[in-house]
């Protein structure tokens, strides 16, 4: 009897946990049912993916996308269609909007929110504000929610927390991994006199230097041990920090960006001015070949965007006036690509970085691999495909990038979430899919 599927991905170069293989994939109410369907297996949709990689679902883990009060310069509809348009599954949502995700009443209304607005699957943070704190063993527990995340510096409000006393009370309320903005906020506050507005923008390094993200992760590193509740460091922008942290990989895992593997100082901030500004910053080419070297040797756990998008006019005001993000949640997957295609990763590792890793890291379930049973979440990519990223190609309303113009080998052509083709050839197909996704308690 002939075996009828919902979908066949035929002739595909499969990214599998064990290598590449030249491999059929059927799937079956949004798993992988099989690689092995056979030549006379039929399905209501048939891809054929000659000549293109099959990657499993790709995941960004660290995005802003602003809702509820900035719709104008992103929101959870435009910046998951964005995230598809980029060949991205799933998406990590951050709690710093207005008003921030701290409380069960807020994230269960940014749910309801994103129930039936969400393009891709979403992940949620809630964040850690010293009125909470006893909240947070719950509150990571619920629904859809990928981690507890501590602004140990670089934020306001309710939401900064940067005394070791408050820090060690975040890290007694819950048992699952709490990822932390490292940078010390006691040296940022002592340094910002020494500068003074309208200084190149290119000081946002020399402010926020090597030392105050060195010393938020030594500090927090110490506090992971004293309490053993497991920490994730993102956005780790210093060979500093990456070779000191090899010695707490029991209790600590790494992000690195996009940015901090692309970009550098001083080139950065004499081509983009203030869209190179950015927290941490973007700094020396020493610290991007230590971020690369970090990925050689398995020390990072994840790379993200920390997509964070700003309208033109708060970026090209003078420093230090000048918002502090970059977008970045669709062109994640091109640059990385182009990364694969210069050899300075496989692609084998990329799925590692923004997939497996992603899982590993948040516990999520059923995703970060290709196998039977799992989501059949599929990022297919023409790595042969050269293109110019144009700013004409962004969905974020704040359109802009700072990657505009830039030349790249290797792009993704679809996206499929849960065995719907979501995205293909740069068009965005059917309504919104995107679904919680489910982490492990």
């Amino acid at each position: 009897m002939t075996a009828f599927y919902d979908l066949l991905i035929r002739n595909g170069t499969v990214v599998l946990p064990w290598g590449l293989e030249q491999a059929d994939i059927a799937v079956a109410s949004g798993v992988v049912a099989t690689l092995a369907p056979g030549s006379a297996a039929e399905a209501t949709e048939v891809i054929d993916a000659t000549g293109l990689h099959v990657l499993p679902g790709l995941i960004d883990a660290h995005t802003h996308l602003r809702d509820p009060e900035q719709a104008a310069v992103e929101s959870i509809p435009s910046g998951t269609r964005a995230a598809v348009l980029g060949g991205l599954c799933a998406v990590f949502d951050m709690p710093n909007g207005n008003p921030s995700i701290t409380t069960a009443d807020r994230l269960e209304a940014k749910k309801a929110f994103a129930a039936t607005r969400s393009w891709c699957d979403l992940g949620l943070y809630v964040g850690a504000a010293r009125g909470t704190i006893d909240d947070l063993a719950s509150l990571e527990l619920e629904d859809g929610v990928c981690a507890v995340k501590v602004f140990a510096g670089s934020s306001t409000g309710d939401l900064l927390i940067e005394d070791d006393v408050t820090l060690e009370r975040v890290m007694r309320s819950g048992r699952r991994r709490v990822a932390y903005h490292s940078e010390d906020e006691y040296r940022l506050r002592e340094r910002r006199p020494l500068f003074h507005e309208g200084m190149p923008y290119a000081t946002h390094a020399e402010w926020r230097d090597v030392e105050a993200a060195f010393l938020g992760t030594r500090r927090l590193m110490a506090l992971a041990r004293k309490t053993g509740r497991p920490a994730h460091i993102l956005h780790v922008s210093t060979a500093e920090e990456l070779d000191y942290l090899q010695d707490y990989r029991d209790i600590a895992t790494v992000e690195v960006l996009l940015n901090h593997l692309t970009q550098w100082a001083p080139d950065a901030y004499d081509r983009l001015g203030p869209y190179a500004v950015m927290n941490p910053p973007i700094r020396e080419a020493r610290h991007r070949e230590a971020a690369w070297a970090a990925v050689r040797d398995g020390m990072v756990d994840v790379v993200g965007s920390d997509h964070a998008p700003h309208a033109r006019a708060a970026k090209e005001k003078p420093w230090p006036l000048c918002a502090a993000g970059l977008t970045g949640v669709q062109t994640i997957v091109p640059v990385m690509l182009d990364h694969v295609s210069a050899g300075r990763l496989s692609l084998m590792r990329l799925a590692d970085l923004m997939c497996a890793g992603p899982a590993r890291v948040y516990g999520v379930r059923g995703k970060g691999r290709i196998a039977r049973g799992y989501d059949a979440d599929f990022t297919l990519v023409d790595m042969g495909r050269r293109r110019v990223i144009e700013e004409s190609w962004i969905a974020s309303p704040c359109g802009w990038t700072p990657f505009a113009g830039m030349e790249v080998t290797g792009w993704p052509v679809a996206t499929i979430i849960r065995g719907q083709t979501v995205m293909r050839d740069d068009e965005v197909l059917g309504e919104p899919v995107g679904r919680l996704v489910k982490f492990g308690g």
